[in-house]
């Protein structure tokens, strides 16, 4: 292992108080064995005197104090550490050259110390300890041949010891490191696992489509807020509460009689697609995938309208010159005056001639809308004005348009916009309507969701038949031989743009079209 000797790591303090702790157990296990003298101690020549109480009380003290400093002010590890095996050297090797030298076995007391000494210990200095109490061995078995007659032999034994000593270090230090390097390969592991689930959290967060986690007994574990925005999910419930339809395919996907995916209505009448994924959960737990089935569907159109705006814009110049010359040609004809037929035949050109007018001009106009000015409107003073301009201009009477409006409701839009959106619904329930008394009716009623409005548009013609009811909204799809097939497209984008949408309510008699406004973002 490359680098064993001079590679450092992080102070580890935790360790030191361990290491710390075992020392403090040591000494007061001395202590009570002075306190409370046997055969071994007398053995030892470890005898209750004030020597050795004073010693073994200051090691105690010193290791309490060396605790209390390394738990308060973690600071300057490596000269507490050495501070502390200094200590451990000088006082074993006492009580060592006290018991009779080598032969009493203290001197393997110290190879624990020195073990862990060396497992936290930095650089160069697990040698330094080693060194330290080679010498400190080797000058007590010295001095106790020189002046107490212990066995001139026993010198090649403090030998052996000592060689324990560096041996013991350079393997804990080995080992240490070792460990070490896995913690920190844990930790930075550890660290990017953490990392990337929070990144995975962000996205999962972040992504248009609702994620559910239901369990085997139909609860919602977790979801992101795309689900709970477009199933109006609690943070958490029961799936069947909120999306039934939802909970009884998943049931039958289950039992393995039904399809992986499924069409269903969500909030607001939202089309919403899901799908189901197994997992390999011991719970039984199954990824559900929501997708607004509408959103993907706008997309689609804008794509379309966005390659046909760039189209229309490139050839306007061109269609609308040829359209103006033949419009002229035929006003020049008209003055000739050859019979029914050629007038009929003139009055085609001249209907025609208008009606690709007007697809160029909505399509243009659609390209140039500006930013929306909301505004918080009154709609009960709004709606009446609306109701009689467009009475005024159709000639008929104000008993045709019926409104429903309580008073003091408004709707942040922009006055201009929300007068468009209103003209080309209102217009299209007269013209499929009977034009009697109460034939459209306008109603106003709070929102499903707290901060919402909605503002109904209904008629009493035959509706929308329901093979037609998904083209609706198609830019160019019409019914009306004199329609330009832009105006209900148009409508739900000035809503859209407006912060609120334009539906076609389902299963309603005649045409019933429902406006959702904020009433409480205006700037």
């Amino acid at each position: 292992m490359q680098g064993w000797l001079t590679t450092t790591w992080e102070a580890n303090w935790r360790s030191f108080l361990y290491f710390n702790l075992y020392r403090l157990l040591l000494g007061g296990l001395c202590f009570v064995a002075l306190l409370f003298p046997n055969e071994w101690t007398v053995r030892l020549n470890l005898l209750p005197s004030g020597f050795n109480f004073s010693l073994l009380a200051i090691y105690i003290l010193v290791t309490a104090g060396g605790m209390v400093l390394a738990r308060l002010w973690q600071r300057h590890f490596n000269f507490q550490l050495s501070t502390q095996v200094i200590v451990d050297v000088l006082v074993i090797n006492t009580l060592m050259y006290i018991a009779g030298g080598v032969s009493s076995g203290f001197g393997l007391v110290l190879l624990i110390s020195l073990a862990a000494a060396s497992l936290v210990g930095q650089g160069r200095l697990v040698l330094f300890y080693a060194a330290l109490a080679t010498l400190a061995a080797l000058f007590s078995q010295t001095v106790g041949i020189l002046y107490r007659g212990i066995d001139q032999g026993s010198i090649v034994q403090a030998g052996f010891i000592s060689a324990g000593y560096f041996a013991t270090a350079i393997l804990a230090r080995l080992l240490g490191q070792r460990i070490m390097i896995n913690e920190d390969l844990a930790r930075r592991r550890g660290i990017a696992l953490d990392n990337q689930i929070r990144i995975n959290q962000r996205v999962v967060e972040r992504m248009q489509d609702g994620v559910l986690i239901v369990s085997r007994d139909g609860q919602v574990v977790r979801h992101n807020p795309m689900a709970a925005w477009l199933l109006g999910l609690p943070e958490r419930g029961n799936l069947a509460e909120h999306a039934p339809t939802l909970d009884a395919a998943l049931a039958l996907w289950r039992a393995g009689g039904g399809n992986d995916s499924v069409m269903f209505l969500g909030g607001g009448n939202a089309e919403l697609g899901a799908r189901f994924e197994s997992t390999a959960s011991s719970d039984g737990e199954v990824l559900v995938f929501v997708e607004d089935i509408g959103r993907i569907k706008e997309q689609a159109k804008q794509l379309k309208l966005a390659a046909l705006g760039r189209l229309t814009a490139s050839i306007a110049h061109e269609i609308r010159n040829p359209l103006s010359a033949i419009s002229h040609a035929g006003e020049l004809l008209k003055e000739e005056r050859r019979g029914d037929i050629y007038e009929r035949l003139l009055r085609i050109i001249g209907d025609n001639t208008a009606r690709l007018d007007r697809i160029v001009s909505d399509v243009l106009e659609l390209g140039r809308q500006k930013q929306p000015q909301g505004e918080s409107i009154p709609l009960g003073g709004f709606l009446e004005d609306f109701a009689v301009d467009l009475l005024a201009n159709e000639n008929l009477p104000a008993t045709t348009i019926t409104l429903d409006v309580p008073d003091g409701v408004f709707m942040c839009f922009d006055r201009a916009h929300l007068h468009q959106v209103m003209w080309n619904l209102v217009g299209n329930g007269l013209r499929h309507s009977s034009r009697s008394p109460g034939a459209l009716h306008i109603k106003v009623v709070p929102g499903a969701r707290q901060g919402w409005v909605e503002l109904h548009v209904s008629d009493d013609g035959p509706g929308v038949p329901a093979e037609l009811r998904d083209q609706v909204f198609e830019p160019f799809f019409t019914t009306h031989t004199q329609g330009t097939g832009l105006g209900l497209f148009i409508a739900r984008e000035l809503c859209v743009a407006n912060g609120g949408s334009l539906v076609l309510a389902p299963e309603s008699v005649g045409a019933h079209f429902i406006v959702t406004g904020r009433i409480d973002t205006c700037p």
